[in-house]
């Protein structure tokens, strides 16, 4: 009984990764005070995986139309899965105070029917 389950949670664990791995990466670096890159093009329905890093200081990513946020932390890699569901033009900013330019932050997601 232990073998069987634990090969269903090994199956199930190798299926999540299949998954993750047909996602479309897209790195997005956060540095005073700007994205890079500044704009992203996506289609609709597509995952993607954004890879956000920063060296500088602690950072965040906000897009609220399509509901992503998250805190950048120097050194480490933020991993925020996403799938567009519906085309347009959508800003993200930073949304962590990283000083003096902070408010000039920001970037844009296009989304592709």
């Amino acid at each position: 009984m232990k073998r069987r389950t634990l090969l269903l949670l090994l199956l199930g664990a190798g299926a999540a990764l299949a998954q993750k791995s047909d996602a479309r990466v897209v790195r997005i670096t956060a540095r005073k005070f700007e994205f890079s890159p500044a704009e992203v093009t996506l289609k609709s329905g597509e995952p993607v995986l954004f890879e956000l890093s920063t060296e500088d200081v602690a950072m965040g990513f906000s897009a609220a139309q399509l509901n992503l946020h998250a805190e950048i932390v120097p050194g480490q890699v933020t991993r925020v899965p996403f799938t567009p569901g519906r085309p347009g033009r959508f800003e993200y900013i930073c949304d962590v105070f990283c000083g003096e330019g902070h408010e000039d932050m920001a970037g844009v997601i296009n989304i592709e029917a």
